[in-house]
């Protein structure tokens, strides 16, 4: 019996990290619950059912994918990769959504081909730089990595989701990251992106442009790489413009507000608004658990998804806070841990680290948007937030960073 019970534990790989996951994946149930507790009809009152139901799923899901060789995983990835570019393809035929389209829906289930997508992505990025003994220096020898990114970025981009096209940037700075490419090679990789973020404003984006020039000036990479480098910069600083205009209407007021709420109070400054009023509210113990008032009269909108984060603040206060991001602190750097075990094993720490950077880009921009320092991008919290295709995904991450902890 003992030794049946070790290697059941043992081919969990880290029964630790799976109890951490479990433990937050239950509070983010009791969040949903206490989300739907409101005063007026609302379609949210019953999402924690269907939560549920979505985590059992995902625990199935773990079981199955601890139970995966690392080395069978890593010669299906490119039909895995092949599959999820495929349904991002279909998303933008076939696909449903409010304001975007990003969802498809099979056999009465709706999912997120994003989603799939994400995990796709870095199998394929841990198969492609974790198999190289040393690291790239070169610019232009990080062509693979970029495309393998590029494309589902720029059809996530088309759906429009902007928050998760902005994942599949982490995905790729922190598997180059990892797989010991020099910052200053990142530096000069992610340059355009920022030039872009910053065209809207000549002023900034020349004092960035000056930067950029001063660095390839010091460091003086290969003339090729500097002369591209630079025309880069200028070329997306100056689409900046036309790319605004290309934007939904949504999402263009989702960050004009993010620089200033009161322009759009009644609109869509409306969400931060609540969010800072509903966080505010909570002081240090919070008004209860189920008894936030921004929550319960529905000022708070999307309080069971994008914005469960005020939800806590105000109901579970500043220590409820505290508690929240201590568990999910100690649960990544639990996973950063299995990645740094064996990172000599490329493959499998690859996935760890990438998985690592994913959550913790999930629960910066997420908590960032609720109190006003990130613009609202729909991005979910971890474990927490509303959403099955997340949830399942996210599980099988925790699934895989097992299997690598037990192969390590």
């Amino acid at each position: 019996m003992n030794r049946d019970r070790a290697a059941l534990l043992g081919g969990l790989g880290d029964p630790v990290l799976l109890g951490g996951a479990m433990l937050l994946a239950c509070l983010g149930v009791g969040m949903i619950w206490s989300a739907g507790q409101v005063d007026l009809p609302s379609g949210v009152t019953g999402a924690w059912r269907r939560q549920l139901v979505w985590l059992c799923v995902s625990i199935v899901a773990f079981a199955v994918v601890t139970r995966i060789p690392m080395r069978w995983l890593e010669w299906a990835t490119p039909w895995i990769y092949a599959m999820s570019i495929v349904l991002l393809i279909a998303v933008l035929v076939v696909g449903t959504g409010p304001n975007t389209r990003s969802w498809l829906r099979l056999a009465g289930f709706s999912f997120q081909p994003a989603e799939l997508a994400k995990l796709a992505t870095i199998l394929l990025l841990a198969r492609l730089l974790g198999s190289r003994r040393e690291p790239q220096t070169r610019l232009f020898e990080l062509w693979q990595p970029v495309l393998v990114v590029v494309i589902p970025f720029l059809l996530v981009m088309a759906q429009p989701d902007l928050g998760s096209a902005l994942v599949f940037v982490i995905i790729l700075v922190s598997a180059l990251f990892w797989a010991g490419i020099p910052l200053f090679t990142i530096f000069l990789l992610v340059s355009p992106g920022v030039s872009l973020i910053l065209g809207f404003s000549a002023a900034v984006w020349g004092v960035w442009f000056v930067v950029v020039i001063v660095a390839l000036y010091v460091r003086r990479p290969y003339m090729a790489e500097a002369v591209a480098v630079a025309l880069a910069n200028l070329a997306t600083g100056a689409l900046a413009t036309p790319l605004w205009n290309r934007l939904a209407p949504y999402q263009q007021r989702r960050l004009l507000v993010f620089l200033d709420p009161d322009i759009d109070p009644r609109g869509a400054g409306w969400h931060l608004i609540q969010s800072k009023v509903a966080i505010g509210s909570g002081g240090v113990t919070g008004q209860g658990f189920g008894n936030g008032p921004q929550k319960r009269l529905a000022f708070l909108p999307e309080q069971h998804t994008d914005f469960i984060f005020s939800v806590v603040g105000e109901e579970l206060g500043l220590i409820g806070v505290l508690v929240f991001l201590a568990l999910l602190a100690w649960f990544l750097r639990r996973v950063l841990r299995v990645a740094a075990v064996d990172s000599s094993q490329g493959f499998g720490s690859m996935i760890a680290f990438c998985f690592f950077a994913v959550w913790f880009g999930h629960l910066v921009i997420n908590i960032g948007m609720t109190v006003g320092l990130m613009p609202v991008t729909g991005l979910p919290l971890p474990f927490i937030s509303y959403g099955g295709s997340f949830l399942l995904t996210t599980f099988v991450g925790v699934g895989l960073v097992c299997r690598v902890a037990y192969e390590n």
